[in-house]
This record gives C-alpha cells, structure tokens and sequence, in this order.
C-alpha cells in the first residue's frame, strides 16, 4: 500500500496533486503544505464493523437525555442543556472567557452528572486548578489530562467513562498518522471526526474549544463546522463586562436564544435581566441619549443609543461610530439631511451603543436618527420614551418583528411612552394606557420626538 501525497492550501483548503506557489482557490502566496494521506486497503472487506440500520420509530430518543447545570444562560442557548453523545463546538476572541465558562460549566456538570474530563494542550494542570480556585470550581469529580496526542485522549475517555470531555482547544491536538503539524486543516479536520465518533458510539457530550481568525470566524476548516452539533460564539468587548453567548447552529434547539453574562473577579455571572443592568447608568435630561428595543434571539434588550454632533473643525466632518455597523450609521445621516432637512454636512457625528453591545438590528434605525438630531438640536429626548423602526432611503418608517415583546419589556422597566412605526399598529389593542404613537415617516418622529426640527 502506497501512501498518497497532496498539497493543502492552509487558507481555504484547496488540494492539489502538485506544489502551486499560488492557490487558484484564494489566491494566497505559497500557503499549498505537503500532507500525507494514509494508506487505504485495496480490498476492504464489505460491511465491516458498520451498524446495522433500524426504523425510524425505533431510533433511540436523545434529545431527552441532557446534561443541565446550574449554569442557566448556557442551558437556555443550548435548548435545554448539552444532549448525551453530542459534539459541541465553543469559539471566541482570545482571552474572551471561554475557558473561564466551559470550567464553569464543568464543576456544575461533574456536581450534577458524574465525572468530567478537561483535555487542555495549551496549560498546564497546575494553571487550571489556579483559576478553578479563583472560580470556586475545586471539584473532586474533575480530572485533568495534559495531552495533545488524540489516541491517548480517547484511551483516557474509554477508561474514565466520564459524562462530558473538554477539549481545549482542536488546533492543539493531533493524529500521529498524519505527517501535518497541529492546528493544520487535515489534523484539525481529522481529529475533530476522532471525537465525532467517540461522542456518538455512545461515549460522553464533547465540547471543543475553536480558535478564530482575525476575521472573526473559527478558524480551520468549514467542515469543521458541519461535523459539531452545535456551533457556539462567544462575543464581547475586552474592556466590557458584558459577553455574549450565541449559537450558529443547534441541531438539538433553536438558534434564536442568546445568553447574556458579565466578567468578574470570581468568573462569568449570568445577567437574567440584562435591560435593567444596561440602563442602570443612563443620565435622564441629556441631548443625544434615546432608548431603543433590539432582540437578541427571542430575548428583548433595552439599549440606550448615544450621539455626539459638533461642528467640524475640519474640512471633511468625522463619523465615528461604535456598536453600529458604520456603513449604516453613514446611510442613516444621508437620510436625516435628505429627508429630515438637518444641516450635517458641517458636523462631526460620534454613536455609540452604552455597554459595550454591538446592533446589527435595522430596528434600531429610527432611535439612531432621534439621538443624532437631539444631540443636534440640544433638546432631550422624554426619559421615559421607548422608539424602534427600520428607516428607509426614501425616509418612511417600517415596521419591525414581535413590536408586542418589546413594548413589553420597556413597560416592565417603567417606559410610559413608544414611538413605533405605523406598520405595527394593527398588532395592539385601540385601548391602551400609555401613549403610543404611529409614525410613517422620519420627520413625523422628529417633530414628536423632538416638535419642530427647523
């Protein structure tokens, strides 16, 4: 049996036969690696070890064998808990806290379910079991293994039985048949289907730990990412204290929730009412400040949208903007002084989403131009004033998604008074206490807002 040799791109995974000093797939310079394939049998004998099949209604139920923890953001985000026999894949910023959470989650875990098993090739024991003091996760039904070699990991696993293994991270563990180095596309590739296949010859629920790239994606290869179960992001600015759990992909629940957390000396704490905590500081009676409702999975968020006009000093006036997407930001003031007749063409602009949140939402569109031309014209916004609405080119309002559950959410915090487009009108009752107003267009929200704008 001959061993067959290729060519990987370690961009994009392209493969060819020979060298190329350039990927046709990317276009990347000298990025093709020289990777060793391992022997396949010429004559593989028919069947082998597969499993038989069976029908459908006699499929063993996993989804009702879930390992919860006391961590309850990490419950809610995975549906209801990590499912038995599952591979999960956690990524993240560098030192975003996802070691930090998974060895919470860990300790809860081993508390509840039995025995678990943290794979770490990039500390050592003696650094985990320094911040699982720091965390008040000294468990007794942790073990730690120092590995790096997947066989050995697996040996481990097959003697341990535990109820969950950690990996952390997948670009740090390798195949010894492989002639690539750790972290390549074929090694990260293989090593991830090894734990594959462990998790669902009913071993324990897997979590790998994925690094990213500057892009902010997992990096390695996109199979990667469809061979996990599950595909979680954790997000968040390094010097805010808020993070943010997502999931790209759940095959087991939704991918609609989001789990909200704050970093703190003794590790991540849930945040169970994360509107109430963000507003907390928000100054009443200020220019530019206006709050608005974003969802975030299922989950509203009350958010307070911050904005600095002052006359430029320069020829060209400054955008800055900070949470926004900035490209929407500058449509958004394009907007105002075509359609809204507000002089910014002269005016440094600075937005900023307090809390260190990031709004991709279009929702938020109407709140951002209400901020701009408070801060503009040096009049406050009511405290108690609540606006959502998409902005269009032409400089109409539209509607926005489940308006009722954001509405709600500022009624429970104290909001008396909601602007909304006119589009969702239809979607509440004729009689309401508070004062709710329908607007088809950016100036009908300025003047309500604001009165007269010039």
């Amino acid at each position: 049996m001959k061993t067959r040799v290729r060519f990987v791109c370690q961009a994009c995974g392209y493969e060819s036969a020979s060298w190329l000093g350039r990927c046709p797939g990317c276009g990347a310079w000298d990025s093709l690696a020289r990777e060793a394939e391992k022997p396949v049998r010429s004559d593989p004998s028919p069947g082998g070890d597969s499993p038989p099949p069976v029908l459908l209604a006699e499929a063993p139920d996993i989804g009702a064998a879930r390992l919860q923890s006391d961590v309850k953001e990490w419950d809610r985000v995975l549906g209801g808990g990590l499912v038995t026999g599952s591979l999960t894949l956690v990524g993240g910023a560098p030192g975003i806290g996802k070691s930090t959470l998974l060895l919470q989650v860990a300790h809860s875990v081993a508390e509840r379910h039995g025995a678990v098993l943290y794979v770490s090739g990039e500390e050592s024991p003696g650094q985990i079991r320094l911040r699982a003091r720091r965390l008040g996760a000294l468990s007794r039904r942790i073990y730690l293994l120092a590995e790096t070699d997947v066989r050995g990991i697996l040996h481990h696993v097959e003697d341990l039985e535990p109820a969950l293994v950690i990996v952390d991270s997948i670009q740090t563990v390798f195949l010894p048949d492989l002639s690539a180095a750790p972290g390549s596309l074929s090694q990260v590739r293989e090593s991830a289907a090894a734990f594959l296949r462990a998790a669902k010859r009913g071993g324990p629920a897997v979590i790998l730990v994925g690094h990213i790239t500057k892009d902010g994606f997992l990096a390695g290869p996109k199979v990667l990412e469809h061979l996990v179960d599950c595909v979680l992001y954790l997000e968040g600015e390094g010097m805010h204290a808020y993070r943010l759990l997502r999931a790209a992909k759940n095959r087991f629940g939704s991918t609609n929730e989001v789990g909200v957390f704050a970093m703190t000396s003794q590790g991540l704490k849930e945040v169970p009412n994360p509107s109430e905590n963000l507003l907390a500081e928000r100054p009443l009676g200020v220019a530019g400040s206006v709050v608005t409702a974003c969802l975030e999975g299922t989950r509203p968020l009350l958010l307070e949208i911050q904005a600095l006009v002052s006359r430029t000093s320069f020829g060209n006036p400054r955008r800055l903007s900070t949470g926004l997407d900035y490209n929407r930001a500058l449509l958004l003031m394009a907007v105002l002084e075509k359609r809204g007749h507000l002089p910014l063409g002269a005016h440094d602009v600075y937005l900023n989403v307090a809390g260190g949140i990031n709004i991709t939402e279009p929702a938020a569109d109407l709140a951002v131009c209400l901020a701009i031309a408070s801060s503009l014209k040096d009049k406050p916004v009511d405290p108690h004033l609540l606006v959502a609405g998409e902005v269009g080119l032409a400089g109409e309002v539209r509607a926005v998604a489940q308006a009722e559950k954001r509405v709600e959410e500022a009624r429970r915090l104290g909001f008396t008074r909601f602007i909304l487009p006119e589009g969702n009108k239809k979607t509440f009752s004729s009689r309401q206490e508070d004062e709710m107003y329908f607007v088809r267009t950016i100036t009908e929200g300025l003047k309500l807002a604001l009165g007269k704008t010039r």
